[in-house]
């Protein structure tokens, strides 16, 4: 016994250490806490972790060409030189008019620097491929956080939109752009003053004047040039020739063309005005005109430190606003993150004061409740050291981590603590008890320790966007845990043995109580032993309990993420191809106001309704697409959620005729917002293929599948095109260059920026176009007139033909195929994985076998993350069986451990399915952490019972008296894990719904698995422990063969 003691003492180092130095214990305790504090001031605060997704983008520009020429000289040439980089994941592009985007997405642990440098050197080498006049291909890297994460509206009854653009521009932007942490401040909406120049053609024609004349005359007579100097012996002065124009007088007065007796002057043939740059393109604020002011952030800055400084700022300019000016916070993400940090902080309370609650109500003492109250604190605290050196932040996801946590830190210190407690109970010395006890069970807390990271290194080491987002929930609960058994085994035996007491049986509660305990404890004993005479009917249920998760987890509605009440939503307007802005902006007035009637409160639940047309960042954007953020109340001041209020506003959108309009639930964890949740992408040889493919598709979902809504394509011959065709046999006659009548049907139809004006210190594009009632029908291109060389003029119409057609606006392709993306919402209750299904069915029955099947958007990363979370499952399984084998040296005991991870996991789905929460990317991970959650309590019944069979009891003695034992303990840390996940099962405010999916699935999984392990244990212990030996039964044949070798040789000396 003496020798086995001593093993263990050697074995077990810190807990005999922390008892005999206890100041030293305390030390380093307190080291851990400084450095923990210090390190969570460092840390940034965020929605989610820091993940730039490794995105490349090649924007090449083809002036005057269809999007079937951009598709095939441009798109695909740039496809073809950018697909053998290393790392390349997924490569996507888009063919308009003019216009070819390719976006090359790499796998997450390539570098985004080198991965844009590869694609700049490859598309270099490939610009002689290109036609000639293509202009150079632009890469551009994609940056996560390059979107404005809080707008600022700005209006006035007085000024308009372009008086607001210039004040903003001039005062504002840089105003905001000052604050701490803030990359850029862009202006949405922003009506930039140009001189705009409306050509009259029937003037022109009269007079005799052309575009290029127009052009000419500007670019002659709008100068700012240096003249030298004037000099003396004394004083010199610089010349300055004041020939720059600003005013509209100046440009009106500017002469075109000398005829011989009098001036054409530039209004004659014009009308002039100071109007503004870009006119197809407007923001809205609570149904008026306004500009936004976007704030981006940049990429590891403190997203609520900035949100704070722009208020700060906001109310620190007010005072010096321009009376007309109103500036108000239209739309701040930050505050969801706030508010939902703040809740994940209050259920961290929560969960603190139930854990310990918990504690008292098992030990009945305020001394020992003691301990556990100052671990929880010390190993949260101490586990922001990992953070710190792995550069992560305080997000949703790893205080999320910390919730749950609590729990698990607990857990350690509880099992140590109550080992000790038992023993003082039974009359041994406080500080002896404090001794043998955290070496007795020692190697458990190490073991499960062991076990919990060999769970939580797995999901940080998942694959995708998904597993980068995660990596920090995994390593912040490690981090804990790890931290927690180090307390445990330190600080706890320490405080053990200065605060426990021996005469703890005198109080009240402590006589009232104990008879409850004892009679829990018989009624567990003789439950135990009745059912130890019947092992294989216990295995029996316990494998038709298993059994049951097959059957459950198909009934359980799968998605990406659960929908969250963010505190805003998004509503999409899509009208017909070839509408005008005032198309667009008549229905999203109808959207306006409808939104205005919403629900019993009417117009009091939305705070800011925030609306904008042809949206985006590139310009120009099409005029057909408008989107409006709708802005709700705060949370506490709603009777509704925000999924609520979208449920009854759907089928109000989807009822106005003449546009698709439809409200979306912003996703969660950075996933893309203004696209349907549905897209499904067809690949095959041709589009005409894969337009048929799409309708067979679409009409089938649309007869047969009333949940899915909005089933739309994003290919459509519906884009109305005047097709010129230019007779060149004639040009070339009559002399004409054919890029003059390119020049000046760009320039009449389109619009040209000529030349600039300088006023006060600020450049402005000149801008020439035909007037709006000169381009209103094909008729309207008679009336041009072009010089030819010899400088005759000749009309227009004598050169060219036109005709009316349909084309697609874009081309899209996928993974360098042609494709097609058939898109949908959902309806209420339906969920994606339900939606997906349904189409890869649907195309199985339908479409040829050379179909190409894939996804895009959240349909892409919930089809990614399910499968890489089933490896992740599988791998954990696999480490922590491995961990335990090695620990326990037997392939045996880690089976009858692990056989208790399919009783929680039928416990976590049918929790699921009862609650109705879908299986997402939230409980799956909630599903993996079950694997070491569940394997604690059945390492403390193995371990406890392997002890007492080296001490010589018999297999079924052994494993009898470990389950009695362990019972206490074993209630106290799954009462605890289960109290500590209740306050996020039970979540309420923003981002409960992800809280509530975890959550539940911890409640439910570790309470089935527990009442139902604390039989089936001790069953398989008892018909598998004979196949196994003592992990010291090597040691011990070596020391007595040692001993008889010793002997012998003695003997022989003799």
């Amino acid at each position: 016994m003496t020798k086995k003691i001593d093993t263990k003492e050697r074995t077990l180092l810190l807990s005999d250490i922390s008892i005999k130095r206890p100041v030293f214990a305390a030390v380093v305790s307190l080291i851990l806490v400084i450095f923990g504090l210090s390190s969570m001031k460092d840390l940034a605060v965020r929605e989610y972790p820091d993940i730039d997704a490794p995105i490349v983008s090649v924007i090449t520009l083809y002036k005057g060409a269809p999007a079937t020429i951009i598709e095939s000289q441009v798109t695909q040439i740039i496809e073809e030189s950018v697909s053998g980089i290393e790392g390349v994941k997924q490569i996507t592009s888009k063919s308009r008019e003019e216009r070819s985007e390719v976006t090359i997405e790499f796998v997450v642990t390539r570098d985004i620097d080198a991965a844009a440098s590869d694609v700049r050197d490859k598309v270099s080498g490939s610009i002689g491929n290109l036609p000639l006049d293509t202009e150079s291909p632009v890469v551009l890297k994609t940056e996560a956080d390059a979107s404005p994460f809080i707008w600022i509206g700005m209006r006035s009854k007085e000024w308009n939109a372009i008086q607001l653009s210039d004040y903003a521009d001039r005062y504002l932007v840089d105003t905001f752009s000052v604050v701490p942490g803030v990359a850029k401040v862009m202006i949405g909406g922003e009506r930039k003053p140009a001189m705009r120049i409306w050509l009259n053609r029937r003037s022109m024609a009269a007079y005799g004047i052309t575009v290029n004349d127009v052009e000419n005359a500007l670019l002659k007579q709008n100068l700012e040039l240096p003249s030298g100097r004037v000099e003396s012996n004394r004083r010199e002065f610089a010349v300055r020739t004041d020939s720059g124009l600003v005013t509209e007088e100046q440009f009106k007065n500017i002469v075109v063309m000398q005829k011989s007796d009098y001036l054409i002057r530039l209004s004659d043939v014009a009308e002039v005005n100071l109007g503004t740059e870009e006119e197809r393109y407007e923001v809205r604020a609570n149904g008026e005109p306004a500009i936004g002011l976007g704030v981006i952030k940049q990429s590891k800055a403190n997203e609520l430190e900035i949100a704070n400084g722009i208020r700060a700022k906001l109310n620190e300019i007010q005072a010096s606003l321009p009376q007309q000016v109103e500036l108000f916070v239209a739309y701040d993400r930050s505050r969801f993150v706030d508010a939902s940090i703040k809740e994940v902080f209050k259920a961290l309370a929560i969960a603190m004061a139930l854990v310990i609650a918990v504690i008292f109500v098992f030990l009945r003492s305020f001394r020992a409740t003691l301990i556990p109250a100052i671990a929880i604190p010390v190993s949260l605290i101490s586990s922001f050291i990992i953070l710190n050196i792995f550069g992560f932040s305080i997000n949703v996801l790893t205080l999320l981590a910390y919730v749950l946590a609590v729990g698990l830190v607990v857990d350690d210190a509880i099992v140590v603590l109550e080992n000790i407690h038992r023993r003082i109970e039974n009359k041994e010395p406080v500080l002896l008890a404090s001794l043998r006890g955290s070496r007795q069970i020692g190697f458990a807390v190490i073991a499960t320790t062991l076990s919990l990271i060999a769970v939580f290194v797995p999901i940080s080491m998942m694959g995708g966007n998904t597993g980068r987002l995660f990596s920090e929930f995994g390593i912040s609960i490690a981090g804990a845990v790890l931290f927690s058994s180090l307390v445990a085994l330190t600080l706890t035996p320490m405080m053990c043995s200065k605060i426990l007491m021996q005469k703890q049986s005198n109080n009240f509660l402590y006589k009232g109580s104990e008879k409850v305990f004892l009679l829990l404890n018989q009624g567990y004993e003789w439950a135990l032993s009745k059912t130890l005479s019947f092992p294989i009917i216990i295995l029996a249920v316990g494998i038709a309990f298993s059994a049951a998760a097959y059957n459950l987890y198909k009934e359980v509605p799968k998605e990406f993420a659960p929908t969250e009440d963010r505190g805003v939503f998004l509503v999409v307007l899509m009208a017909p191809e070839g509408a005008t802005l005032n198309y667009t902006r008549d229905y999203l007035l109808e959207v306006e106001d409808k939104l205005a009637s919403i629900g019993p409160q009417g117009s009091k639940e939305i705070d800011t309704l925030f609306g904008v047309l042809a949206p985006g960042l590139s310009r120009p954007s099409p005029v057909n697409f408008a989107i409006a953020f709708v802005v709700l109340k705060p949370w506490q001041e709603r009777l509704r959620s925000q999924q609520d209020i979208v449920k009854e506003f759907f089928p109000k959108l989807l009822g106005i005729p003449g546009a698709n309009v439809f409200a979306i639930n912003p996703p969660s964890l950075n996933q893309p917002g203004r696209k349907s949740p549905v897209q499904f992408v067809l690949g095959g040889p041709s589009y005409d293929t894969l337009k048929d493919w799409s309708k067979v598709i679409i009409n089938k979902a649309r007869e047969e599948n009333p949940k899915l809504l909005s089933v739309d394509a994003d290919y459509k011959e519906t884009k109305p095109e005047l097709k010129v065709d230019i007779n060149r046999d004639r040009a070339a006659t009559m002399e004409v260059s054919i890029a003059d009548i390119g020049r000046t049907l760009e320039t009449m139809l389109g619009s040209r920026f000529v030349t600039t004006l300088n006023d006060r210190g600020v450049q402005y594009n000149v801008v020439l176009q035909a007037r709006n009632k000169d381009r209103e029908t094909p008729n309207d291109l008679e009336n041009i007139y072009i010089r030819n060389s010899k400088n005759n003029l000749i009309p227009l119409n004598n050169l060219i033909t036109t005709n009316e057609t349909a084309a697609p606006k874009e081309l899209n392709r996928f993974d360098r195929m042609r494709s097609v993306t058939i898109s949908a919402s959902l309806a209420p209750g339906y969920s994606l994985g339900e939606a997906l299904d349904y189409l890869d069915n649907l195309a199985l029955t339908s479409l040829p076998p050379e179909a190409r099947i894939s996804y895009a958007g959240q349909s892409r990363e919930f089809r990614d993350s399910s499968s890489s979370l089933m490896i992740t499952f599988g791998l954990a399984l696999l480490v922590v069986f491995l961990v335990l084998a090695a620990q326990f040296e037997s392939f045996v005991h880690p089976i009858i451990i692990m056989l208790s991870v399919p009783l929680a996991i039928t416990g976590a789905l049918a929790t699921l399915f009862f609650t109705g929460i879908t299986l997402n990317v939230y409980s799956q991970i909630g599903l993996v952490m079950l694997i070491g959650l569940v394997a604690k309590n059945a390492i403390l019944i193995v371990e406890f019972a392997n002890q007492l069979r080296e001490q010589g009891r018999s297999i079924r003695d052994a494993v009898k008296e470990s389950a009695a034992a362990r019972l206490r303990p074993i209630l106290m840390t799954t009462i605890a894990t289960v109290f500590g996940a209740m306050p996020l099962a039970l979540a309420t405010g923003a981002g409960a719904e992800s809280r509530a999916s975890i959550g539940w699935v911890i409640v439910g999984g570790v309470t089935f698995s527990t009442i139902l392990s604390l039989f089936i244990v001790p069953a398989l212990y008892d018909l598998l422990a004979r196949f196994t030996k003592p992990s010291s039964h090597i040691a011990n044949k070596l020391r007595s063969l040692e001993d008889e070798y010793s002997k012998n040789k003695l003997q022989i000396a003799e």
